[in-house]
């Protein structure tokens, strides 16, 4: 399997990646491989398909959507 080495991270990055896995109960090294895997996979022209798809998804169910700019209005002039 490919490794991959990342230079010159600053002691912040390092300690908050730490706290990261800690909480989540993994190690470091699980934690980066984890984030790494999360950002590859978030091809911006696999988002616009899937967003796309979401939408014709949407168009073909019987929700309905308010206005938003409406309800913010009103919410204001409470």
């Amino acid at each position: 399997m490919p490794q991959l080495l990342v230079r010159n991270l600053t002691d912040n990055v390092v300690v908050r990646l730490k706290k990261r896995a800690k909480t989540l109960g993994r190690s470091l090294q699980a934690e980066v491989k984890a984030i790494l895997e999360e950002a590859a996979k978030n091809v911006p022209e696999d988002f616009w398909k899937e967003a796309d798809r979401i939408r014709e998804q949407l168009k073909r169910s019987d929700w309905k959507f308010s206005d938003s700019a409406a309800l913010t209005r009103k919410d204001r002039d409470r």
